[in-house]
């Protein structure tokens, strides 16, 4: 298709992580790229992410076992991507840019000024490829002119915008998920994949706080805002899944890096079982307290896990709302038990409203993992969160948002003359 005003090699829609570095990268290779976006600003979910400093990759990520970080029907898909476009390669362009970063933990890395910075550089990146970008722009329609018989040439996409028709060899959809709708999250790129047969898997909350029922948490409600290190899992046999995390007690349930990791694992109606007090010898340190001391269960308890906790935990029972040293030994055996395994059955999440990621989305079985594209529909791409890829939370997300855009980026052709 040769070039005109309203003729591009691609057209990218969604001005997120995925679509500016696809855009970036692509133009960078010399096409014509126009990026789209509904939304007045760019990449507001790199904006807010990691309070406000962006974890924008895991320096422990090992690209050739995806299974271990990512969530999905097939987590292998992302292999491909990962291991041509790894955190040592977007480390190394933060430094181009001259952008300080640190470690919190776990490999976890965020920019040591602002999110902002990152953006910044993602915009310049852009730049330097000559991206045009339209911004707010709607897009209204969008229709797949095939192949003319006879001629050998591929077909095209009609984009029907806000600010006009365009069309383009190549479409990619880097439209993101659900989750966070108040920064402009939308279904579109689900309802693109069903428009072109692209088929779907189901998408739910995912990294989401989990909720339960109020009358029955009303005991542990009091304990809002209390964190603290756990042990949490759930599933069984090969579903089993734990973290060791902190958790964060709610009005309404529980939040908190553990509680958001187990929530892409944890299925409807099953529970989840949390170890309060992990690397604590509560078996051996009750019966011990009760052999020296004339202390209130609570009060002991208290050197042990935080206090607000411990007066909670013993109310729940009779028998520890006594001296220590006048509990039976079956009592103190059962509060460390208990204490140890916390099992309880969530009656649901906090949607969408506070999730930081989709799970499910594009089903990865109708893609190339070499290089994003449909199986069944020529020139229609799909990267970034819209895809039945979920990282961990920690930087995982966003690295497979580079690398699933510069998988993309490497494989658009260029236009045909």
């Amino acid at each position: 298709m040769p070039h005109s005003d309203h003729s591009f090699d691609a057209v990218i829609i969604g001005a997120g992580a995925a679509g500016l570095f696809c855009a970036a990268q692509a133009g960078q290779r010399g096409l014509k790229v126009l990026l789209i976006d509904h939304a007045d600003k760019v990449a507001e979910k790199i904006r807010i992410s990691g309070g406000g400093r962006c974890n924008f990759t895991n320096r422990d990520l090992d690209p050739a076992a995806p299974h271990k970080y990512f969530v999905g029907q097939n987590p292998q898909f992302c292999r491909s991507a990962l291991s041509r476009y790894t955190p040592g390669d977007f480390i190394a362009l933060l430094q181009k840019h001259g952008i300080a970063f640190h470690e919190k933990h776990k490999g976890q890395l965020f920019a040591d000024r602002s999110a902002e910075d990152i953006i910044a550089m993602l915009l310049a990146e852009c730049a330097a490829g000559g991206v045009e970008r339209w911004q707010p722009c709607n897009v209204k329609k969008i229709a797949f002119l095939a192949p003319s018989p006879g001629f050998d040439c591929p077909g095209s996409y009609q984009i029907d915008t806000a600010r006009g028709l365009v069309q383009a060899r190549s479409l990619v959809i880097a439209t993101g998920g659900l989750s966070i709708p108040k920064i402009g999250a939308t279904d579109f790129g689900y309802r693109l994949a069903e428009q072109f047969g692209v088929p779907l898997v189901e998408r739910r909350p995912g990294l989401v706080p989990l909720t339960f029922d109020g009358d029955a948490w009303q005991p542990y409600a009091q304990l809002a805002g209390l964190a603290l290190p756990v042990r949490i899992s759930t599933g069984s046999k090969k579903a089993h899944m734990a973290f060791d995390e902190d958790l964060l007690f709610t009005h309404r349930g529980l939040s908190g890096p553990g509680v958001l990791q187990i929530s892409s694992y944890w299925q409807e109606g099953t529970p989840v079982a949390i170890n309060l007090a992990p690397g604590v010898p509560l078996a051996e340190a009750l019966p011990r307290a009760k052999a020296r001391s004339r202390k209130l269960i609570a009060n002991e308890l208290a050197t042990l896990v935080p206090s607000r906790l411990a007066d909670t935990w013993a109310q729940r029972d009779t028998e520890w709302q006594r001296p220590v040293n006048e509990a039976s030994d079956k009592a103190l055996a059962r509060l460390a038990e208990q204490l140890a395994r916390w099992e309880l059955t969530p009656t649901g999440t906090e949607g969408y409203r506070k999730a930081e990621v989709t799970l499910g989305g594009v089903d990865t079985r109708a893609l190339s993992q070499q290089t994003m594209e449909s199986r069944s529909q020529p020139g229609l791409y799909f990267i970034g969160e819209v895809v039945d890829v979920t990282g961990w939370l920690g930087g995982y997300n966003f690295q497979w948002a580079w690398s699933s855009a510069y998988a993309c980026a490497q494989a658009l052709p260029a236009a045909v003359a």
